[in-house]
């Protein structure tokens, strides 16, 4: 009895501290702001309060902090699905080289100075990353794990190349670039979250729908396919979910690392290995993780300057994740890590 109350307990905490996370990340910013002021604008449409207050909240603070709140989410359960397909802890959503991908994307529309673009562009290099290690990760016609990580690491060695090759011959651009793929909010706003939305929706019903297949394949291909699991087609669907995921959240913030390596081992130590309550605590979990290191990000500094969310990110999560790895064995964790590899 107390074994099943404390997986709920945690849940409950970590959606509680989402919520209050999303609402206290309001309060921070370059612009010092009366906290009085700042509740007043959510809890009362009073005229009487400044309407350049309600702009900076309303206009400003809030949507980056959706943004924050969905970025870290996604990428939160784009890890755990990635992992669990792939059967590898090591892997994170920018194993298929996504983010590479992404880069190039918007490298090639920085040079052109065509910054509204930048989105879309990301995005399109994102999927075409995913596409291309998929289709290079097939053995025998169908993806395999060991397949999709190799040809993962060749596709962003290709196009992390190209993106040296980007900067090397527009120098006027690199400072833009560079600033680009480490990863950050600032300047995000309401038009911003449509495109996160419109990948979230369709690859979260299409985890929620495999979350039993990823407990199957965890054993290894030969006991997914004696229990009548179709690994080929589950696979492909669990991958372009991620990749989705992904792009979506490279597209709008830029390359920001550690949020889908980290969450979700730190939630199976908490939850198992059951990607049922794994997917859901990611997301929320995720959200509470970036939305904390965008918060450092903007405040860090004086003078309103920023650092990329994705160096926070890093220096948090660098150090905690090699802490991790030296308390808790994670492969123990992982019954066929070690021979997944060689299964798949």
């Amino acid at each position: 009895m107390k074994y099943s109350r404390f997986p709920a307990c945690i849940a409950t905490l970590i959606l509680l501290l989402w919520a209050l996370s999303l609402f206290a990340s309001c309060f921070f910013g370059a612009c010092a702001l009366d906290s009085a002021d700042i509740v007043r604008v959510f809890l009362s449409s009073d005229e009487a309060i400044d309407q350049s207050i309600r702009q900076i909240v309303l206009m400003l603070r809030l949507p980056r902090a959706l943004l924050a709140a969905l970025c870290g989410g996604s990428l939160a359960v784009a890890g755990v699905a990635l992992q669990g397909v792939l059967r590898n802890p090591l892997a994170d959503p920018y194993t298929l080289g996504i983010s590479q991908g992404a880069a190039c994307g918007a490298s090639l529309v920085l040079i052109g100075n065509l910054a509204l673009w930048i989105p879309w562009a990301a995005f399109a290099g994102a999927m075409l990353a995913t596409f291309a290690t998929l289709w290079l990760g097939q053995g025998q016609g169908r993806p395999v794990a060991a397949g999709v990580l190799l040809a993962g690491i060749a596709v962003s060695t290709f196009f992390g190349s190209l993106v040296a090759l980007i900067k090397a011959l527009n120098e006027e651009s690199v400072t833009s670039i560079v600033f680009w793929i480490m990863g950050s909010l600032q300047g995000r706003s309401w038009e911003s979250l449509p495109i996160i939305l419109v990948c979230l929706i369709p690859a979260s019903l299409v985890l929620a729908l495999e979350w039993r297949a990823l407990d199957v394949l965890a054993l290894g291909d030969d006991q997914a396919l004696g229990m009548g699991v179709s690994i080929h087609w589950v696979r492909i669907r669990i991958l372009l979910a991620a990749g989705l995921l992904t792009a979506a959240c490279v597209a709008v913030a830029g390359v920001i690392g550690f949020v889908g390596l980290v969450v979700p081992h730190i939630l199976r130590l908490l939850f198992g290995m059951r990607h049922a309550v794994l997917i859901i605590a990611a997301f929320f979990a995720g959200g509470i993780l970036l939305l904390w290191a965008d918060v450092l990000a903007r405040t860090v500094l004086s003078d309103g300057q920023e650092v990329p969310v994705g160096v926070v990110t890093a220096f948090i999560g660098g150090p905690f994740f090699a802490m991790l790895l030296k308390r808790k064995n994670i492969w123990q964790a992982w019954p066929s890590a070690s021979t997944g590899m060689l299964i798949a």
